[in-house]
């Protein structure tokens, strides 16, 4: 059994996977030589699951995980959890801004007693609008779950076997790694690191795609859209009795109504259009209950470099 595990997600990262390899190799055989790095290919349509499957034939140590089709990043992370089998687990991105030589820090500080031990950035080496955009998500990813998350922590952390089990344990469809970790409770700590450049190319988050992340994570972990649409429904409930209660005072005072066409009409589009915002979230949310209903894989794996778990 591998005292360390290494998960990482791939997806278009064909022409670093070599260097990750040699990186990981060097920086964790000091730690102990009985390790694993699982690798899952995401289908990004590059040659990756071609040299990955290239570098389990020359390290049975590499094992490599290729979906059916691409399922996201935290789907590939919850594959490589699930197949990890060592006493502690890395999860690291596979563009090398993840730096592996900074694991066997997070290795020593979890030795103190901490079950998760998380990266964290510094100073992001990330293009300005992509920094602003993850900035605004964890915001409000923290504001509507009522859950403290530190926007310069990534998925770069080690945890405990403990953890790994746990998490296994938790199969909704909607998939967020480090708030599902973060919701666990267990002792973490944190160590700053170095944020490295990606190694070659771009980022393949898209604004549509970070929207549609943060919109379905929030979702996932909070119902407080609905107690917030709930709160704003009795807010416009009182400005409309006091406004009532004005329109009578008026009429008494000065024996004519408050005439006003345009206001009429403008109120109630207004009134029209948040009932249908506030039925839209709870359409989002049926919907997100009847995808749960399904109980439908988490992912489905094609191919695998090794037999068994």
């Amino acid at each position: 059994m591998p005292h360390l595990s290494v998960v990482i997600p791939v997806y278009k990262a064909e022409n670093c996977l070599d260097e990750l390899y040699v990186r990981l190799k060097a920086a964790i055989e000091p730690i102990s030589p009985d390790f694993e790095i699982i690798l899952v290919e995401d289908c990004g349509g590059d040659r990756s699951w071609e040299l990955i499957t290239a570098l389990a034939k020359r390290d049975p140590r590499v094992r490599g995980i290729q979906f059916s089709r691409n399922f996201g990043q935290h789907y590939g992370i919850t594959a490589g959890l699930d197949h990890a089998m060592g006493d502690w687990v890395v999860v690291m991105d596979c563009d090398l801004q993840d730096r592996p030589e900074e694991i066997p820090r997070l290795y020593a500080r979890a030795q103190e007693g901490f079950e998760i031990v998380l990266a964290r950035r510094g100073k992001r080496e990330d293009p300005l609008g992509k920094r602003i955009m993850s900035r605004a998500f964890y915001k409000l990813f923290s504001y509507l779950a009522d859950m403290e998350y530190d926007g310069q922590v990534g998925n770069f952390r080690i945890v405990s076997k403990k953890v790994v089990e746990n998490f296994r344990s938790m199969r909704e469809q909607l998939r967020f790694f480090g708030g599902l970790v973060n919701w666990m409770g267990f002792p973490s700590a944190s160590i700053d690191v170095q944020h490295a450049e990606r190694f070659e190319g771009g980022s393949t988050y898209t604004f549509a795609k970070l929207w549609k992340l943060a919109s379905e994570t929030i979702i996932a972990y909070s119902d407080k859209p609905l107690r917030l649409s709930i709160r704003f429904g009795f807010l416009i409930s009182m400005l409309s009795f006091f406004y009532g209660m004005y329109i009578i005072y008026h009429a008494l005072r000065y024996g004519s109504p408050i005439t006003g066409w345009s206001s009429l009409i403008v109120s109630l589009y207004f009134l029209g259009g948040i009932v249908i915002s506030i039925l839209g979230v709870i359409g989002i949310y049926l919907g997100k209950a009847f995808d749960e209903a399904k109980r439908r894989p988490l992912y489905i794996i094609n191919h695998k470099t090794f037999d068994g778990h």
